[in-house]
């Protein structure tokens, strides 16, 4: 597959104009949030991770990876830039994902502007289209990055740009390769200037507002997403029933919670290889984020029918 050039054409659109090259940057000092919104699998929580130089949130090739809102603090030499990462907006069947989906609407009304992602390799924009309308309603200003120009020619982007433009007065259109940092400084001056004037909303040097036991949960759930197939990853819960921190040792119990009997062997696997292999990547992204040894130890429980059942959900930290 062909591939656009490294640095990609980038449209942005001055509010009164309708034309500008490149943002410029005032001297004042800007803060606000920004949700990061779009379809699933459109690269949202890979852009977080990327801006913020750390894995806080949980990426995998499946759809609806992302559960929850992910906060993530980027500092600027003129802003702080408070990203929020949320579910992918998608048409939502089970109790579960109407929930998920719910939460991702409600964080584009609680922000001072939305990244809408569109993933570049899209052909069929009805999604985007309905999400379109969906950020409407918000009446915020919205910057459009077009993501995944590393796995597009350059004949078909420069059409998607254009008709990109059309669906939305955006703010800016940016292409971006989020997995390769491609245009990420030019992207995060265009967030920069839809945010307000203001002071910091967080401490420097803040990352995220998330706790090492949540971010614990969400890598072990990661690990589940990218390692099992079939319905195992949309019918799985983590919740982690302790997170001790001692003198040279983090000592972390974490259930897995499945909807049915059938399952558990799945997850378990021949000889539990598959749930030691799961504890043993998630070990090791739970070190490199805490700079600490960790002893994981994992519990495979079935709570019947989890994802269909309101109670369970909401002590499963869905509400």
């Amino acid at each position: 597959m062909s591939k656009t050039t490294s640095e990609p054409p980038s449209v942005n659109k001055d509010a009164h104009s309708g034309k500008r090259v490149g943002a410029v940057l005032p001297a004042i000092f800007r803060s606000g949030f920004i949700a990061i919104a779009g379809a699933p699998n459109a690269g949202k929580s890979t852009l977080l991770n990327r801006v913020t130089g750390e894995k806080i949130s949980i990426t995998s090739r499946k759809p609806q990876t992302t559960r929850d809102r992910i906060l993530g603090v980027v500092e600027r030499p003129s802003s702080q830039i408070i990203f929020i990462d949320t579910p992918g907006i998608h048409k939502a069947g089970s109790l579960l994902n109407r929930k998920i989906v719910d939460q991702a609407i409600a964080a584009i009304q609680d922000v001072d502007a939305i990244l809408l992602m569109i993933d570049a390799s899209v052909r069929d924009m009805t999604s985007e289209q309905i999400i379109i309308k969906q950020l409407e309603k918000a009446r915020k200003p919205v910057i459009l990055a077009i993501n995944k120009t590393d796995l597009v020619s350059a004949d078909r982007l420069l059409p998607m740009i254009k008709n990109c433009s059309e669906l939305h007065p955006f703010m800016a259109v940016v292409p971006i390769s989020a997995a390769r940092g491609v245009q990420i400084d030019e992207l995060l001056n265009e967030v920069q200037l839809a945010l307000p004037e203001g002071p910091r909303l967080f401490p420097e040097n803040t990352l995220t507002d998330l706790s090492e036991k949540f971010i614990a949960g969400e890598m072990i759930r990661e690990k589940i997403f990218r390692m099992t197939g079939m319905e195992i990853p949309y019918s799985s819960a983590v919740t982690v029933d302790s997170f001790k921190v001692e003198s040279k040792l983090i000592v972390i119990h974490a259930s897995i919670h499945l909807d049915r009997d059938s399952q558990k062997g799945i997850v378990i696997g021949k000889g539990g290889q598959m749930l030691k292999r799961i504890g043993e990547q998630a070990r090791k992204d739970i070190e490199r984020m805490t700079g600490s040894k960790v002893l994981l130890k994992l519990f495979v429980k079935v709570t019947k029918n989890w994802s269909r059942n309101e109670l369970t959900m909401r002590e499963f930290g869905y509400k």
